[in-house]
């Protein structure tokens, strides 16, 4: 079988169906779609009789013990094909031979089988040529330039991991978001094709991509995270409870059963495992079945125990007919057997392109081999950055150091890490440089027909925008709660609210004194309620930056459904915190004890509230950096609540322009006429109207800041 796996990952079909035969043909005894979705049901444990295999909490790809499991070859060739995107339509799941209900257990509760339909991998296939990148580094006086990459050839096929490695600073991850289209502006040139063709935005939606940085969000579950990214990227032909069933799929498939109930967690949360984060962003990612899948660093962090496993998992990802792409730092010795080709780079120069099998074999011939048993990652790494302690240097090179100035020895007159950086690049550009180069040229195996389906000029939406703005509405809600309905902030309002009442007990505005001290109290609200929303919305872009770069980065969704939502889902969790609070300050403080005033009251705050929080995310918005936002929110409110009205009542006409665009002002003079039928003489410059010139002015607030932070995100070219 491990036979039959390893021819099919370099001769691919040459269409769909020759995929999908071949795929059935060498796997008649695995387990279905059907089974792995079996596994796990949303919202329920499985039953006391069921007839599904367990799997281990760390991943289900070790080896497993013998008796009713399956093999590993078995459940690569079919069980991850599955989870890869693999699934069988169900016109030609008809057509095959009943498999037996040992191997494909039924529900007991629906009594059916759960089919999804959706696309085999399409096969990408990876050329990269001469590719250089380098940056400009501008200072007061000067400006440099410094080459990142220098002219990097190699070549990625579907069924294959290429390993990325070099020391830090090598230039991996600019290689890495160059391949992936992250990084389009190469500043010399070199040529990247997918299918002998130039990258393109249809490209987005074949194309996985993990970061070396788990961006998720802290509060919610793993199951609810998978949901939803399948909610928002799965095709528009599937049902919601399908998309639905194939998170489960995902969730069985990488292990993660028991910690599906699990919060994410972050840093001031407890959640899963670091190996658990990882698997649930490649699950994200593999949600969609793309055809190429980049990874940062995926093993960053892990014990190489769960560094193996994470491998192992990439590798049966391939052989589903993916190209997988990867990072990495500095493997353990198993881990570097585990991988189909290898570049190492060092100072942004290509040491070795090939099987990575074949790299000790190839640097042998050109003199470096270790002087001690040692792993062959460890030896590359040191070579890539100049050191050979215990490594047996070439003649020719020793000769060349001797020949040379004494001052490029090191003092124990070894050559120096420059002088062996030097030859390992001048060995590579003579010995096999051209050869892969020449390889390149060579046609890809696959038909016009797929590279077509491949380049679909068409941008599809995984959902519609009434139900992108849905999704994301309830996302944000289950998310932030936590955040918004902490104890701490609770505690903040009510207990501010009781020092207010008391200070404010039964006041009376019948004396000139007692008025000025309830205008008092009611400029304090609209200060209170314009500064608290704002000092909370300016957080909300900065800190969802990375997550909205990732997301978009795919097509998950319009930039216009997630704001739409993500300014829509505060406002039930800004409103409760209201309500609380002027329950208790109104009635405690005396207020004009009536329906109407009450609920008017409740209104104006509630406006208040709206056009501060639009303030917020616009400064946020503008400048995405929390620091500067706060500091800009300060100067702004502290400028705002000066001009409202309350402190300077005849403000100089050159500046009296500022009280008309503060929130403070408009909200200060509506609550002024809601509490009082005719405005005593003490509150001058207070006419009493309806108050329709300061709603107005508000309305103009709350679309008017909204629109400047859509506007400023537009302009941030966030894909």
């Amino acid at each position: 079988m491990k036979m039959e796996m390893a021819s099919s990952s370099t001769v691919l079909p040459r269409s769909k169906s020759d995929q999908l035969e071949t795929m059935l043909r060498k796997s008649p005894s695995a387990e279905s779609a059907t089974s792995l979705a079996r596994k796990l049901r949303i919202g329920s444990s499985p039953g006391p009789r069921t007839h599904t295999r367990k799997h281990s909490r760390s991943g289900q790809l070790d080896e497993v013990s013998s008796g009713g499991a399956l093999s590993r070859a078995s459940s690569a060739s079919f069980g991850f094909f599955s989870s890869a995107g693999f699934t069988v339509p169900p016109e030609e799941i008809a057509n095959l031979q009943e498999i037996s209900n040992d191997d494909i257990p039924e529900d007991i509760e629906a009594n059916t089988r759960i089919k999804i339909h959706t696309e085999p991998t399409l096969p990408i296939y990876l050329k990269f040529t001469d590719l250089k990148y380098k940056v400009v580094l501008r200072g007061v006086r000067t400006i440099i330039e410094k080459n990142i990459l220098n002219g990097i050839t190699g070549s990625a096929s579907p069924g294959e991991v290429l390993a990325l490695m070099g020391p830090s600073g090598s230039g991996k991850t600019t290689l890495l978001n160059l391949l992936s289209g992250r990084l389009i502006e190469s500043a010399s040139g070199g040529s990247i094709t997918y299918n002998d063709q130039q990258y393109s935005k249809s490209l987005k939606r074949r194309i996985g991509f993990v970061t070396q940085d788990d961006v998720l969000f802290p509060h919610l579950t793993v199951r609810e995270t998978l949901t939803y990214a399948a909610l928002l990227r799965l095709p528009k032909t599937l049902t919601k409870q399908h998309k639905a069933q194939r998170a489960v799929e995902i969730i069985c498939d990488l292990g993660l059963e028991r910690c599906q109930d699990t919060m994410i967690g972050g840093t001031f949360v407890r959640g899963i495992s670091g190996g658990e984060r990882k698997r649930v962003c490649i699950g994200n990612e593999i949600l969609l079945n793309p055809s190429l899948l980049f990874l940062d660093e995926p093993t960053s962090g892990l014990d190489s125990t769960t560094a193996l496993r994470m491998v192992r998992m990439l590798h049966e990802i391939a052989k589903a007919g993916k190209t997988v792409v990867t990072t990495i730092h500095q493997p353990s010795s198993r881990l570097f057997h585990k991988f189909d080709k290898l570049i190492l780079l060092g100072k942004g120069s290509l040491l070795y392109f090939g099987n990575a099998s074949e790299a000790m074999v190839y640097f042998s011939s050109i003199g470096c081999t270790p002087l001690i048993a040692m792993n062959p990652a460890e030896f590359l790494v040191d070579l890539a950055n100049g050191n050979i302690n215990d490594v047996s240097v070439p003649l020719e090179l020793k000769d060349k150091v001797q020949m040379d100035d004494s001052t490029r020895e090191t003092k124990n007159g070894k050559p120096s890490p420059t002088v062996i950086h030097e030859y390992l690049v001048e060995a590579y550009e003579t010995r096999v440089a051209e050869k892969e180069k020449q390889k390149l040229i060579a046609p890809i195996p696959i038909d016009e027909s797929l590279k077509s389906m491949v380049f679909s000029p068409n941008r599809e939406w995984g959902a519609g925008w009434f139900e992108q703005f849905s999704i994301l509405f309830f996302r944000g809600l289950k998310e932030r709660q936590h955040d918004y309905l902490s104890w701490l902030r609770i505690t903040q309002v009510l207990s501010t609210a009781i020092v207010l009442g008391l200070l404010w007990w039964r006041s009376d505005s019948s004396t000139p004194r007692g008025l000025q001290d309830q205008a008092g109290l009611l400029f304090f609200i609209a200060v209170f309620w314009g500064f608290f929303p704002v000092f909370t919305a300016i957080f909300t872009f900065p800190q969802e930056r990375a997550m909205l770069n990732k997301e978009r980065a795919v097509d998950m969704y319009r930039l216009s459904a997630y704001f739409t939502a993500r300014t829509t889902s505060d406002l039930p969790l800004d409103l409760f915190l209201p309500v609380l609070f002027l329950l208790i300050v109104y009635f405690m403080a005396g207020l004009r004890l009536s329906v109407a005033p009450f609920v008017l009251s409740m209104l104006i705050v509630f406006l208040s509230i709206i056009a501060a929080q639009g303030l917020g995310l616009a400064i946020g918005a503008m400048l995405m950096d929390v620091k500067k936002a706060t500091t800009l929110a300060s100067i702004t409110a502290m400028t705002f609540m000066l001009a409202g009205g309350f402190f300077v009542k005849r403000v100089p006409a050159f500046i009296s322009w500022i009280r008309y665009i503060s929130f403070n002002y408009h909200t200060y003079r509506l609550l002024l006429k809601v509490q009082y039928d005719h405005i005593p003489p003490a509150l001058t410059g207070i006419q009493q109207d309806r108050g329709f010139t300061e709603i107005t002015a508000m309305l103009a607030m709350v679309v008017g800041y909204r629109l400047l932070a859509y506007i400023s995100l537009r302009n941030m070219n966030l894909a």
